[in-house]
Parts: C-alpha cells; structure tokens; sequence
C-alpha cells in the first residue's frame, strides 16, 4: 500500500463530492469551488496543480440523465472537454515537474448496455443514453495517463430518498453513498491502475431503497419510461470479482 499526502477533489458541490468532504477521510484535502478551479478553463487547472498533489479526484460531472438529454451540449463540454482539459493540465504538469500524480476518476455502469446484467470491466461498452455516452468518452481520455484508475458504479443517499415508488424489476449493484467514499478512499491507498467495478450485490431498486424508506411502494420499470423521453436501465448489475479479490 501506498500512502496518500495531498488530495485534491474535483467536484466537492456533488452529492458524491460533499460526501467526501463530510467523512474527512482524507487529511490535507484541498475542495476548490467552481468558481475557482473551473475544468473548461485550463488556466484555472494549471493554477492548482501547481500545488503539487499526489492524488487528484474527479466527481465533477453533469450528472442527471434528464439534463443530458435536455441540454447535450452542456453535457458534452462538461463530462468530456472538461476531463481532457484536465488530463492535459496534468500531462503538462508532469511533464513540467517530473513527478506523476493519480487521478481517480468517477464513471457510471451506464457505459455498459444495462439490459443483461453480470457486467465485468471487459464487457463490450455501449451506454443507453447521452450521460453514459459522455462518460464512456471521459473514460477513453483519462487512459491517456500512465497513473489512473477509473471507478465504474452507481450509488444513492439513505438519508435523501425521494421517490414515493421504485422499481422491483430494475436491477444494478449500486451502493449507498457512504460505503463509496470508503471504498475510494481504499482505493486510494492500493497500488491499482486501470478500470474496476465497484458497487454491492445485484438488488431490484425497490430492495435497495426499502431498507431505509419503509414507505416506498412498489413498481414496474414500464411505469418509469412511460414519463420519460430517454432510456434508463434494465440490469446494469456488474461483476465485482476483480474488486472482492483485491479486497480479500
């Protein structure tokens, strides 16, 4: 194992972002807002690097499936340019100071076609809508680093569970939010490189929200789509051998 000094966390507004500020599992954290280290402005990545960070991780995203698909420019300029503005910042910063920083890098099971379930980081690619589109492209860029590792899941917050209904046959391996941070963190500290699932057993959504909304009732994906103009998934659930053997 590989011990972590300075971090720096891309995307800290996030519900994954502010959850890991929360955990202070991480000691010399640096959170920048926004509005100072902006990924479409390279200049404003070039600033903070400087800072020499030995672990940089990225959450910024243009998350929501329905804002992808109402508004595919932004996600576009986000997800992707913004990612390989940042890669290229770091190529230059190595380059420069000749040392090498890991980047962790936030992905979705939306890479995969979601339909059959049981995915390995293997498995053919092709993600059911713009989000996943734009994050399969981010993964492509971030490959560019000698340094990375990409983590690919799905998670939600216990205590913000907003539906009334879920799903009883939509299945994923998503894990709550809290579980996550710990794993990146784990993560963090391995001498790993390269793309990993990691995410918990395969459950129905409605089995994985009941847990902690007791009132949640019941319902079928086709309730779901019929509202909706996009695709979502079916069983994005993934195979996690390659995570449980590094943690066994």
């Amino acid at each position: 194992m590989i011990g972590v000094k300075k971090v720096l966390l891309i995307g800290g507004g996030g519900n994954l972002g502010s959850s890991i500020i929360k955990s202070k599992i991480f000691n010399n954290l640096d959170k920048p807002k926004k509005k100072d280290l902006n990924l479409l402005k390279e200049s404003s990545i070039n600033k903070f690097l400087k800072n020499r960070y030995n672990l940089i991780i990225i959450c910024a995203a243009v998350a929501r499936m329905k804002e992808c698909e109402k508004n595919p420019s932004k996600a576009i300029k986000v997800n992707i340019f913004g990612t390989l503005n940042l890669v290229k910042e770091i190529k230059k910063y190595e380059a420069n100071f000749k040392k090498k920083t890991k980047l962790i890098h936030i992905s979705t099971d939306g890479v995969y076609p979601s339909t059959k379930g049981n995915y390995s980081e293997n498995s053919p690619l092709k993600p059911y809508n713009i989000y996943g589109w734009t994050k399969m492209c981010s993964e492509s860029i971030v490959k560019i680093l000698e340094n990375y590792i990409i983590i690919r899941t799905r998670f939600f917050d216990k205590t913000n569970i907003r539906f009334n209904t879920a799903a009883t046959d939509i299945f994923t391996s998503m894990m709550e939010v809290q579980n996550l941070v710990k794993e990146i963190k784990y993560m963090s500290l391995k001498k790993f490189n390269g793309v990993i699932n990691i995410g918990e057993k395969r459950r129905s959504d409605f089995e994985n929200y009941k847990k902690f909304n007791p009132n949640i009732k019941p319902c079928k994906r086709k309730d779901i789509i019929k509202d909706l103009s996009f695709e979502i998934a079916k069983d994005a659930s993934m195979n996690l051998n390659i995570f449980k053997k590094l943690k066994s």
